[in-house]
């Protein structure tokens, strides 16, 4: 019953999400329906019912003909290949910036500068008072893009927070700018990245990573100038007393990394994560994505809030593949044992994106030695063999940010 029931909040949320678009339609048929109910036994109530019902049908026929038409003048199509970060130079603003291409993961653009900074700077946080809209040029795609995204998943419109605002070094406290959105409003902007669209009697390509994620001059825009969700990626690497970490294994489900495994505890900032119990807004940015990481941790590994002995941001990142979206990574550390969370398990709708928990010895002091030396993730020797095998972007790149942290942790 619980699964049947999830079904169909996810195909409601869905059906609703495309009616608010599509509305004209609906009137129509709305129109067809109450002239048909109408017809009086009368000649008069008869020959007015008829005529309203012939021009409600007219109107219907000829909006679901433009609607149809308008659907297939476009062929939407996974983009396989790699981002095209060698042609994409990153935003002027990110110091030392580079990228990061994980074969078969994905890419992502990262600052070793940024990361500090957000471990040493105090960021303050300011919910934007409007929520996040698709803009014109996205509302026109979203009725094809987003069939294309929920085909064989499971998708609820839940609420989300997306990164108005770069979290850039500099003196003193900063601002960053947060907002209001929908997943179904990531899905129809960021994900958007992932595809190519094709005129079908021109023929003509568009590539929506160059549309959407670059400026005038060429380069990746930074989250100030983004028009898209921007979603907030968290993840959070959970390590025991003794020394294990917690791996999340991904279903099939799963819209990011199905089948791979995942950080201890990973997805997207909510609104909630912004208040405290009494409802008091939280103040800095590091306080917001703890909640949230911490929050994920106890939903996909079903330990206890009580077990988090504390968190620490270790990184930063943005996800191209996923219209560079921005990804923050952490480390938490847990009062228990392995032996203590033998049998957690994912709780309430975690369980149909996430399979089981696993606890795996890392030699983090190797791997940082190893990351600090240059060595990429991918090729460091104390990479347990698993983690190179089906580690997700999010976990690699959650690896590389702790083996970072701790390098440059005092000791």
């Amino acid at each position: 019953m619980r699964k049947l029931l999830r079904r169909a909040r996810s195909k409601a949320d869905y059906t609703w999400f495309l009616a608010v678009r599509e509305w004209p339609v609906l009137v129509s048929a709305l129109g067809v329906l109450l002239g048909a109910i109408t017809i009086l036994p009368s000649a008069v109530g008869v020959a007015i019912s008829v005529i309203a019902l012939l021009l409600g049908t007219a109107t219907f026929v000829r909006d679901f003909r433009n609607l149809r038409q308008r659907w297939s003048s476009h062929e939407f199509s996974l983009i396989a290949a790699p981002f095209p970060h060698e042609q994409l130079p990153p935003p002027a603003a990110y110091p030392d910036a580079a990228y990061s291409y994980l074969p078969n993961r994905g890419t992502a653009l990262l600052s070793d500068e940024i990361d500090r900074t957000l471990r040493d700077r105090t960021f303050t946080v300011r919910l934007a008072d409007e929520p996040y809209r698709l803009p014109p040029i996205l509302r026109a795609t979203a009725p094809h893009v987003l069939p294309i995204r929920a085909r064989g998943r499971l998708l609820f419109n839940g609420p989300v927070v997306g990164l108005r605002t770069d979290p850039l070094p500099g003196s003193g406290e900063a601002e960053v700018v947060l907002h209001r959105a929908r997943f179904f409003d990531f899905q129809c902007s960021n994900e958007l990245c992932a595809m190519r669209i094709t005129n079908r009697e021109t023929g003509e390509d568009l590539d929506p990573r160059r549309r959407l994620l670059t400026d005038a001059s060429g380069r990746i825009r930074p989250l100030t100038a983004s028009i898209l969700s921007d979603v907030v990626g968290i993840s959070t690497l959970a390590f025991t007393t003794d020394g294990k970490l917690l791996l999340v294994g991904q279903s099939d489900r799963n819209t990011a990394s199905p089948l791979l495994l995942a950080p201890s505890g990973s997805g997207s900032l909510e609104p909630r994560d912004l208040v405290d119990a009494e409802g008091t807004e939280r103040p800095t940015l590091a306080e917001v994505l703890r909640t949230g990481m911490e929050r994920e941790l106890c939903e996909e590994t079903g330990l206890s809030p009580e077990t988090i002995a504390s968190t620490e941001l270790t990184g930063f990142a943005r996800w191209m593949e996923r219209g560079a979206k921005p990804e923050f990574f952490a480390v938490t550390h847990l009062s228990v044992s392995s032996t203590e969370v033998r049998d957690t398990a994912p709780r309430g709708a975690e369980r149909l994106y996430s399979s089981d928990v696993t606890a795996l010895e890392v030699d983090l002091p190797a791997l940082s030695a190893e990351l600090r030396a240059g060595t990429p993730i991918l090729e460091a020797p104390s990479l347990p063999p698993v983690i190179r095998d089906v580690g997700s972007l999010p976990l690699l790149l959650a690896l590389r940010a702790v083996g970072l942290f701790c390098q440059d942790a005092p000791r």
